[in-house]
């Protein structure tokens, strides 16, 4: 069995895998060590590239696209590792990054998952919007960082060297305990993309698992590889799976409260994206509503579950207070301001 599995999701990233592949098997090879790429079913030369290029890395073929949860949820079903990565293609690593991440782990039997600092590969100057210094929730759902709140990214200057607990982790770079992983069942696979990664930290930290930045390590993410973040497909996806990522995960004594300050906190971004010109985006939130309100029949058990699980019902890491009214009426646009 490896220490360590590397594993990047790729789908129809050719360009990115030759791009930033090479500093992954540069950086991160030595013993007990494999670097992978899981194909997600693509239909560019991304195969025959990695075939003939990158003989070293080993190569798991999806039959076809699965989405970011259910692709790696396949791919890490094949994977024998103490620990694995799940690294995006967009990622560029720099030397001995894994080393700060392994020596933590081993020494924190305690922690499930951490994450290095994440910069912008375009700007490596600032933090990257993905994940930044390791990220928070507030108490209607809303992620944040450290180092990004909403459309503010940070310029690193040191102001986050501490090694952190966090409520998630990011998926752009989240080094994880296998066995926590398959514990409370991946990622759902129903996500498809987005939110994925903080519903599973979600279930990690109800759990009893702790969740840690360490910012020995650091790499370089370019981020919005896959769909633009004005793409009203990913305005969809990040709707419905905050919605269900609440539903499953809330206790009872919030659930109805958090759900109805939703529904109209949903209206004014939909509001907001209209007035804006964007449509598209607009609809796609009134979309993700109609579309929780068919999958929670499904999710019922679901819930029933992770309530029973529960052992942890009030988390530190996710506020008591609304980020949007931090940000937009107090004018807390960084995070040591909160």
């Amino acid at each position: 069995m490896n220490k360590v599995s590397v594993v990047i999701l790729n789908w129809n990233g050719e360009e990115m895998l030759r791009r930033f592949l090479p500093s992954v098997i540069e950086h991160s090879m030595g013993e007990g060590v494999e670097v992978c790429v899981a194909d997600n079913g693509s239909t560019d030369a991304s195969v025959q590239m990695l075939r003939a290029t990158f003989p070293s890395v080993r190569l798991i073929e999806l039959d076809s696209n699965y989405g970011f949860a259910e692709g790696y949820n396949r791919a890490l079903g094949q994977v024998e590792a103490e620990y694995v990565v799940l690294l995006n293609s967009d990622v560029e690593v720099t030397p001995h990054w894994l080393d700060p991440l392994v020596d933590f782990m081993d020494d924190h039997p305690e922690v499930a998952a951490c994450q290095p600092k994440l910069l912008n590969q375009r700007n490596k100057s600032c933090f990257e919007y993905a994940g930044a210094a390791g990220g928070y929730l507030d108490k209607y759902g809303y992620p944040f960082c450290r180092g990004r709140i909403f459309e503010v990214v940070e310029e690193d200057k040191g102001q986050y060297e501490t090694t952190e607990t966090v409520f998630w982790v990011s998926g752009a770079a989240m080094f994880i305990r296998l066995k926590d992983y398959q514990n409370v069942g991946g990622l759902d696979k129903d996500f498809f993309a987005h939110m994925e990664e903080i519903d599973l930290c979600w279930r990690l930290k109800s759990r009893g698992k702790e969740l840690m930045y360490v910012p020995q390590s650091k790499v370089y993410h370019v981020g919005g590889a896959t769909l633009n973040k004005d793409n009203p497909r990913k305005t969809f996806l990040n709707f419905r799976n905050n919605l269900l990522m609440l539903y499953k995960n809330l206790p009872d004594s919030e659930l109805n409260s958090v759900l109805r300050v939703r529904k109209c906190l949903d209206i004014l971004a939909a509001l907001v994206f209209f007035l804006k010109g964007e449509r598209g985006n607009a609809r796609a939130v009134f979309q993700a509503r109609n579309e929780f309100k068919k999958m929670v029949g499904l999710y019922k058990s679901v819930r029933e579950e992770n309530m029973r699980q529960t052992v942890v019902k009030s988390i530190g890491q996710r506020t008591s207070y609304s980020i949007l009214w931090k940000f937009h009426v107090c004018g807390k646009k960084i995070f040591t301001q909160l």
